[in-house]
């Protein structure tokens, strides 16, 4: 048996104060980095019953499947004791959708199914009619249609194939809206830009295109996300058609420098724009190595002694040189992870490098863990 255990070291010296990185501009139109506040989606959501899978629905132990069957067989005028009814070739699913903005009666959904139960495959099935409801409890679609799904399940237990996740499912344009959401544009009490990603700078860009556009100063930048549009200093033009000549409207965007990395991947994602301070960078490896072998001590013979197993450990340290990486005022983050591929660094040191450079404050970026 052996055990290796392995230190990483890191020593950061930061250098003198880094510059500013450059800007990186580039445009962008209106609608692509800012929604206009109350035009949204709404999620909907109901727990339906789909039939007709062949034998690979819930089993008889899930106990909620049977009561749902039996309480829809009641409204049917169908009389069953919920404990005598086999439930292999139905399915309890929560059925769930996206409630479009401005969506009337009789617009079609996409919905998705998902197993509730252990029912092994949804392929084939039949989603029955299921009401989806909204946060507020109110009823604004209504499900039912053929399942879709993008796999399947084939054999028993002892010799089956699966391909793909044949527990959840869809059904095109398999809901149709029953209640009026759409939002009245009139009725707000203001018209207000809010931007994808808060920044004084873009919204104030933004303020100042809408107006130089329609040549009077209507917008203004209220804070770092919100740009109120007086609608009313238009003279009363159509609503919708100002929003569309605003949205087609081109700004310059300036984004914010971020580094994204995933310690459970080793996954770094950077900015062209990111840049680092004048920094020095040690990285080692001490490495501790037990190993341990079994070895069997046998007695003389015709003496009274017992053969038994005996451990021996062997211990061995191994201490590779420090290698150094320098970097001078500026250097880009790809820079750095070129470097640290160089002297055999793996993407994980990458990552505790980059939080370590962070935490020197030589990272000028918004390091972001996922």
């Amino acid at each position: 048996m052996k055990r290796v255990l392995t230190t990483l070291l890191f020593v950061m010296l930061a250098g003198r104060l880094f510059v500013a990185a450059q800007d990186t501009v580039h445009k962008a139109l209106i609608r692509d980095v800012a929604s206009i506040e109350g035009i949204r989606e709404n999620p909907v959501l109901g727990y339906g019953m789909i039939a007709g899978l062949k034998g690979t629905g819930d089993r008889q132990q899930t106990v909620f499947t049977t009561q749902t069957l039996a309480n829809v067989l009641q409204h049917m005028g169908v009389q069953i004791p919920p404990g005598t009814v086999k439930v292999n070739n139905v399915a309890a699913v929560f059925v769930t959708a996206t409630l479009p903005a401005f969506a009337m009666p009789g617009t079609r959904l996409d919905v998705t199914v998902s197993s509730v139960g252990d029912a092994r495959s949804l392929e084939g099935g039949m989603l029955l009619l299921t009401p989806l409801y909204g946060a507020d409890g109110k009823v604004y679609a209504a499900a039912q249609g053929p399942v879709t799904i993008g796999g399947y399940t084939a054999g028993n237990s002892g010799n089956s194939k699966q391909v793909n996740h044949p527990t959840v499912g869809r059904i095109p344009g398999g809901a149709m809206v029953e209640r009026d959401s759409s939002l009245d544009l009139h009725s707000l009490p203001r018209l207000s830009l809010l931007l994808n990603e808060p920044d004084f700078v873009t919204a104030e860009e933004v303020a100042a295109a809408i107006n130089r556009d329609l040549e009077r100063q209507i917008a203004t930048a209220v804070d770092s996300r919100r740009v109120d549009i007086d609608a009313a200093a238009t003279g009363g033009k159509n609503l919708p058609a100002l929003l569309a000549r605003v949205e087609s409207l081109m700004v310059e965007v300036r984004h914010r420098a971020r580094v994204v990395v995933n310690e459970r991947t080793g996954t770094v994602v950077m900015g062209k724009e990111v840049r680092l301070g004048a920094v020095s960078i040690l990285h080692g490896n001490f490495s501790i190595e037990v190993a341990t072998e079994l070895a069997v001590s046998q007695p003389n013979p015709f003496s009274r002694g017992k053969t038994e197993v005996v451990p021996e450990q062997t211990v061995k340290t191994e201490e590779t040189p420090a290698r150094r990486i320098e970097l001078s005022e500026g250097a880009s983050v790809e820079q750095l992870v070129n470097g640290l591929q160089r002297i055999g660094a793996t993407s994980r040191d990458v990552i505790a490098i980059l939080q370590a450079i962070k935490a020197a404050g030589a990272l000028q970026a918004d390091l972001e863990v996922i």
